[in-house]
């Protein structure tokens, strides 16, 4: 280990622990050493951020910020050492040992790279670091795959909303198929279509989609402020030519780690620059649930034919017209929907919307084992199964959408 300011000798500073007092530490002090021998330095607070401006600086892959509790009423130098070393392009990884979550998620939103508990799981660093130079070499072998948006576009696209009232309603595979059939309409004269994954924590669209989760996707969430065309195509990924993905993050995080401002914004630049933005939005109601209802021409509310979707709708219902909202503007959708022939259950569907004060617009039948089995492979239902009874009433819907919007926009 190099105690003190590092200086480079023969071998350069890759990476340093920056701590109050690295001593309180000792399991990490051993885990760098396996994991850089003598490769790395230590340092205070204050002294890192000197540092950061030093020529010697240059070699550093990551920095260790260890932090425990006594360390929680100096969170802004914290914020700022994360900052100082990302500006810088050094990664940081998050050491933290009794420290509050209000902290740590304020830390995170500041661009920590990775957080790992104290006492250190057995190997746990050495697995941060190894992921850490695996995401440097996946982003810089994966700029083919991002999206060019071009600065100052205004195509103001229309939003389209899509969130189940239950689990298991099949709200993604609804989103991801309804985003599909839309990037396909008119061959190749096809709308262009943004697929929005706000789900933070379990979003599944990248997984129906085969896509993987990139960095850029948490990078940009904590910083929408700075962010634009150039950053925004960074976090896309783009599913066979035709469609841009925004996949939710790589790592779990708090629904409130974004603000209704932010997902303002996402949504503002994404309608800048596509025909239709799909979002598909958690079950959770969150503080931005807001931001997204008034910005969606079309919300689509899925429920199934029981009652917990009932009484989720009864409840969603007293919530939004208890704060003036417009409830109205949803679209109910009823997944796995019985067969014209089966007239008891058509009538039960009659009665949930008369008892529930809702129009049922749209009913989905059930698509059955196909539609997991295509989940599970990455594929939309158009490419695996293409006559699923599902497939073809999507299908239907997105072509209804976009002749409505076009008949809209010869109007005006």
């Amino acid at each position: 280990m190099s105690s003190g300011t590092p200086q480079q000798d023969s071998s350069p500073i890759l990476a340093c622990t920056v701590s109050r007092d690295v001593q309180n530490f000792d399991l990490l002090i051993e885990d760098m050493e396996a994991a850089l021998g003598e490769s790395w330095g230590d340092l205070g607070f204050a002294e890192s951020l000197a540092f950061f401006s030093q020529p010697e600086a240059n070699s550093l892959e990551f920095i260790a910020l260890a932090i425990d509790d006594e360390d929680e009423d100096n969170l802004v130098m914290l914020g700022e050492i994360i900052t100082q070393a990302k500006a810088r392009g050094i990664k940081v990884i998050l050491i933290a040992e009794d420290v509050g979550p209000i902290v740590l998620h304020q830390l995170l939103r500041k661009g920590a790279d990775e957080f790992i508990p104290y006492p250190l799981p057995d190997g746990e660093l050495a697995q941060a670091i190894e992921r850490l130079r695996a995401k440097e070499q996946e982003t810089a072998g994966a700029h083919h795959n991002t999206a060019s948006l071009s600065a100052g576009s205004s195509k103001e696209g229309a939003v389209i909303v899509v969130q189940g009232l239950s689990g298991g309603t099949g709200t993604t595979t609804l989103a991801v198929n309804l985003a599909w059939e839309l990037a396909n309409l008119d061959g190749d004269d096809h709308p262009s279509v943004c697929m929005i994954d706000l789900d933070l924590q379990y979003g599944s669209v990248g997984t129906y989609l085969d896509l993987p989760r990139r960095d850029a996707v948490l990078e940009l969430l904590g910083d929408t402020e700075n962010m634009d065309e150039e950053v925004f195509g960074h976090a896309l990924l783009t599913f066979q030519d035709r469609l841009q993905v925004f996949t939710a993050p790589g790592e779990l995080v708090p629904l409130d780690f974004i603000t209704p401002e932010d997902v303002q914004r996402i949504i503002d630049l994404a309608r800048a620059h596509f025909d239709y933005v799909v979002i598909d939005m958690p079950k959770t109601i969150t503080m931005w649930t807001e931001t997204v209802l008034q910005a969606a021409h079309v919300y689509f509310a899925v429920i199934e034919l029981d009652m917990r979707s009932a009484q989720n709708v009864l409840r969603l219902k007293r919530a939004l017209q208890s704060e003036d909202l417009p409830f109205n503007k949803l679209r109910f959708v009823l997944n796995r929907a019985p067969k014209f022939t089966d007239l008891s259950s058509r009538t039960r569907i009659k009665r949930m919307g008369e008892s529930l004060g809702i129009s049922i617009d749209l009913q989905l039948p059930d698509g059955g084992r196909q539609v997991q089995q295509s989940n599970d492979h990455g594929l939309p239902l158009a490419s695996s199964v293409p006559k699923n009874p599902l497939r073809k009433e999507i299908a239907k819907l997105a072509r209804s959408i976009h002749e409505l919007g076009r008949g809209e926009a010869r109007a005006a």
